[in-house]
Parts: structure tokens; sequence; C-alpha cells
């Protein structure tokens, strides 16, 4: 059931490595049910931010909230009510794609795994290729396998970090369809991304964190209105999402160079 209270509320959250500051005070709020987009570019802070959301990483300062829990104070709970799929596809490229999901169903202890696999196969467009070993997919078949398994258990919230990181441009649309039906579903998606087009394809709200702080939020339509209003020639041309963040982040390219590029690393 969709409330009031935002599935995720993160407020001044603030992570260091060392003596390199990552996240400067980070606050947003992720509406039940929607798709929130941090977008950024490398070294913004994004995996750092979903690492601290997802219980692997302790913050420094600040609180966050997942399902209503808090992240510090009750991790264990949090960790029940989500899920993770991190940059990479963690699948087992010996089993075959239904031998992956019954053993992770198994192992969160779900009844009847072989059905929950099947099912899930049919949704994520696997099922012709259920018997055939992981190592034979494509790199759009292996992520969506890979957020497959992460639905196993139902979980309410789902952390999704470069998605389609390397993906053609046809796995990649697979991809953001299995996305949006999530987000049908009721389930609560927050992804990052550091390519426009998909923030502006997929997300209900975007917020666009640089240099550890949150910079610009809001729908796509609210981000627009911070440019100046098109001027009305022969055909009114609508500013793109890539327009808004080089405006927001200011363009590398009028600073005579590139943008620092700040890398994460834990120590």
């Amino acid at each position: 059931m969709i409330t009031s209270a935002p599935a995720i509320e993160v407020v001044g959250l603030e992570k260091s490595y060392r003596d390199l500051p990552v996240l400067r005070g980070v606050d947003f709020a992720v509406d039940r049910g929607s798709i929130f987009a941090l977008l950024g570019a490398n070294g913004a802070g994004k995996t750092t931010a979903v690492r601290i959301l997802s219980t692997l990483l302790r913050a420094d300062a600040g609180s966050v909230t997942v399902n209503g829990f808090d992240v510090a104070a009750a991790p264990a709970r949090v960790r029940e009510s989500i899920s993770l799929t991190g940059q990479f596809a963690a699948v087992d490229e010996v089993l075959t794609g239904r031998e992956n999901l019954v053993l992770v169903a198994r192992l969160r202890h779900q009844h009847l795994p072989g059905g929950i696999a099947d099912d899930l196969l049919h949704r994520f467009g696997l099922a012709e290729a259920a018997d055939r070993r992981v190592a034979t997919y494509s790199g759009g078949m292996r992520r969506r396998l890979d957020i497959a398994m992460s639905l196993i258990g139902q979980p309410s919230v789902i952390f999704l970090d470069e998605p389609t990181t390397g993906l053609d441009p046809q796995a990649r649309l697979a991809v953001w369809d299995a996305v949006r039906e999530l987000a049908a579903a009721g389930t609560t998606v927050l992804l990052t991304t550091q390519y426009l087009e998909e923030a502006e394809h997929l997300a209900d709200r975007i917020a666009i964190l640089h240099e550890g702080r949150i910079i610009a939020a809001g729908t796509l339509a609210e981000l627009k209105r911070l440019l100046p209003p098109a001027k009305a020639e022969y055909i009114e041309k609508q500013p793109s999402l890539e327009e808004i963040f080089l405006a927001v982040i200011g363009d590398p390219s009028d600073r005579g160079g590139t943008a620092p590029s700040t890398e994460e690393k834990p120590s």
C-alpha cells in the first residue's frame, strides 16, 4: 500500500574516505512506487550513497531511513526489505539461468523455488534460455537475470547501481522495460546513472549529484524550468536533460579543461 511517508529519506548525509570528502551533506526523498534517478558523473558519490543506503557502508554523519527503518539503528530490518543490483551482474556463469534463480530462492527460504524461477524467467524474457549456462548469455541477458534474482523475496525497495553500464542500445532498452515493470508493480526503484538519456526516459524524479552535493532535484519538467525560457524563432526548442545537467554543474569546456574526477576508494 502506498502511504504518504517516503520509501527512502536521506538528510545531511556525509562520507569521507580518509581526507577525501565524497558526500557533503546530501538530502533527498523517494516516493513509494516511484523511479528515482541519482544522476552524476564518475566520482560524484553515487555508489557511495547506494552503499550507505543498502547498509554496506556506514555514514560519517546524517540520517537515512529506508522503508521506515534507520539504516544505522536497524540494518537487518532494512536488508529484509531491499535488494541491491551492483554495477556488475552477480550471476554464476557455470549454472543455467534457471539454476541461478532457484539457488537464490532457496537461500532466501522461499516456498516453491522452481515456480518462482519459472515465473521470473518468463517475466524477463529469458524462458527460452532458461536451461543454457549463463556463460553463453549476452550482457543484456545477464543484467536482466541479475535484476530478476534481486526480486526474489519481493523486496519493496530495489537499488540499481549503474544498471546499463556497458550494454548495447538494444540490451539497455530491455533493462529499461524491466525497470518500468518494477515500478508499475509497486516497487520503489532508486537507480544511479551517468547516462542522461536513461534518467530522462525512466525517472519520475531526478537528483543531480555533483562533487558530493545535490545541486538540483525535481521532475524533468521542474529541472527544465531552471534554464531560461526557450526562444521562439521558427521552432521552439525545449532544453534536453544534457543541457540542463551541463548548465547546473558547469560545462567543463567553458573552463578550458576537463572537470576533475574523484575516484571513490574505500580505505
